[in-house]
Order: C-alpha cells, then sequence, then structure tokens
C-alpha cells in the first residue's frame, strides 16, 4: 500500500555496487512511495568503484531523483572486490548506456550513513544493501550505539546450498564474509534474500515483453534492455536469469509476496574453499537462536507484476 499519515515511508538508505540488477533494484526502490530514500551509497564489487558510482549517478539521474550518491569501499575488509563481467560486462551494466547522473556527493559512505542514523529516531531506519556488506559493517562496527536507530537490515546476500561465485558462497557473501558477520551479530533484525529466492524470480523473454508493453518511460525501457542484455543462467538451465536484487526491495514494498521462516546463520571467514558460504539453518539442528529472517518462496508473477507497475510510473 502506499505510504500514508497511518503509515510513513520508511526512512532507507540503499547501499549498492551497480550492476545490472542494482540498477533495476534502484529504479523500483524510486518509484516507491512506501519508501523514502534518503542516501544511496557505492562499493566496488560488481565493477570497480569507479564504475559502479557512475553506473549508479546514472540510474539516479534517469529516475530524476534528487538524493546523495556517497562513494564508500573500493575494496572488502580483506582483500580485493572482484568484478563480475561474465554477467554484467566489464561496464557493469551489460552494455546499457545511460546518460551521466548527477555528480558524486563528497563525502565517505560509512560516515554518511553514521551520519544519517545519528539524526535518526530509535528503529526507524532500514538498511537495504545490495553489494557486499562492507560499507554498512564500518558504519555499525565504528559506532556500535548506532545500531538502534535501525529498524531492519535487508540484505541480497548468501545461499542455503549451491552458490553462484564459488561452488559454496554467493557472490556477495564471497566478497566480504566479514562485514556480513558484522550485520548478522548487530542485534537488529536482519531478513536474508539468498539465491534461492531470487532464483524464482526469473527473468524470461516473455516477463520482458510484459514489461515492455506497459509503457515508454526511460527507466523502463532501460531496465528491460539491461534485462534483455544479460545472459541466462546456466545454474538455471538457460531458462532466463535471476532478479536478484528488486527483490530485496519488493520484500519491503509487498511482503504478502513472500514466504519467511526465522533462522541461524554464519557464515564462514576462513581463506579456504568455503570462504563466503552461509550456513543457514532451516530445522533449528544448531540449537543457536535465530539472528535472521530467511525468505523462502515468492510469488514470481507477483513480483513481475509489481516491479513493472511501479516502474510505468518513472520518467
Amino acid at each position: 500500500m502506499p505510504a500514508s499519515s497511518a503509515n510513513p515511508a520508511r526512512h532507507t538508505i540503499v547501499d549498492c555496487d551497480p550492476g545490472t540488477d542494482d540498477a533495476i533494484a534502484l529504479w523500483l526502490a524510486f518509484a516507491a512511495p512506501e519508501l523514502d530514500v534518503a542516501l544511496v551509497t557505492v562499493a566496488g564489487g560488481n565493477a570497480g568503484l569507479a564504475q559502479t558510482l557512475a553506473n549508479a549517478r546514472a540510474v539516479v539521474g534517469l529516475a530524476g531523483h534528487d538524493v546523495p550518491v556517497v562513494a564508500g569501499a573500493e575494496r572488502p575488509l580483506f582483500g580485493a572486490f572482484q568484478a563480475e563481467v561474465k554477467v554484467h560486462g566489464a561496464d557493469g551494466l551489460a552494455g546499457v548506456r545511460l546518460p551521466e547522473g548527477p555528480p558524486v556527493t563528497p563525502g565517505v559512505a560509512a560516515d554518511a550513513i553514521r551520519d544519517q542514523l545519528r539524526r535518526a529516531a530509535p528503529a526507524s531506519v532500514t538498511l537495504l544493501g545490495i553489494a557486499a556488506a562492507t560499507n554498512l559493517a564500518l558504519a555499525l562496527a565504528t559506532e556500535p550505539a548506532l545500531a538502534d536507530r535501525v529498524a531492519e537490515i535487508v540484505l541480497m546476500t548468501g545461499a542455503l546450498g549451491e552458490g553462484n561465485w564459488t561452488p559454496g558462497a554467493e557472490f556477495n557473501a564471497a566478497m566480504d564474509p566479514e562485514s556480513l558477520a558484522v550485520l548478522l551479530s548487530a542485534g537488529r533484525p536482519v531478513t536474508l534474500v539468498t539465491l534461492d529466492l531470487t532464483a524464482q524470480a526469473l527473468v524470461t523473454p516473455q516477463r520482458i515483453a510484459a514489461l515492455r508493453a506497459l509503457g515508454q518511460g526511460q527507466c523502463l525501457r532501460a531496465c528491460c534492455d539491461i534485462m534483455d542484455a544479460v545472459p541466462p543462467s546456466r545454474r538455471l538451465g538457460h531458462r532466463g536469469h535471476p532478479l536478484h536484487d528488486p527483490c530485496a526491495v519488493a520484500w519491503l514494498l509487498a511482503p504478502s509476496l513472500f514466504t519467511a521462516r526465522d533462522v541461524a546463520v554464519q557464515v564462514e571467514c576462513g581463506t579456504g574453499p568455503g570462504r563466503g558460504r552461509t550456513h543457514i539453518d532451516r530445522w533449528g539442528r544448531s540449537g543457536q537462536p535465530a539472528n535472521a529472517r530467511f525468505l523462502e518462496s515468492l510469488d514470481a508473477d507477483g513480483f513481475f507484476q509489481l516491479l513493472g507497475e511501479r516502474l510505468a510510473t518513472l520518467p
């Protein structure tokens, strides 16, 4: 439902690394009256920081939004980000060119996040993380008292089993598992949007055609162009490709599209082949208390209907 005086828009910080699906997620967030996107912070990841920052600015500009875009981590807490060029292309947007966006807002992402939290009421800010968790973790680890200003942390990260970056790890979790561990232990509600969920949001030619039929807005057209340019997933039998990050936004807008359960989650932070693997205890076998909400299933048709209806309202 749209925001109202009874249900005011959520004060939201989006941390991203655009990235094809990040771009679509940002447009969905901007099209949502339920969300008050107050800040966009950017990390390296799907491409290097210079490229992801340019892409975030372009996405904001195309939507006609006036929101600060602040540069953050160009590498994880340990090691370096590794670009995913097979999916996102060297430019991060699968070769789809967008007009240059507004200038970057001076500052550092972790500082900007902390500034937003300091000025917020308790349990009033939603942290939406659709990149490696570095920027969000740096903000909370360096001023832990600010965690009480957070209402919910929603992260596109992790997998029950097979990964999409290593055999056992999803890309965002693999890029910076230490930062993910910080957020899981922050003492605030965490919702995990994993590969198991996003595989249900399968982009197919039929779904792209249905979206194109909804209008001629530049954001909707760019969304469809990006979807057309992303190759089908070998992991999903070449039936289409999963739309990861917009699922995290959709959870905030229409939780009735999802089923969920509370789980205990641990992430591997070692140097071996399991680095970044998320151990999600769906059945309580570990005896550990739940520290996250795990989204299990998605009404895919409802999700794509929501995506199309909202993006059709943008310029």
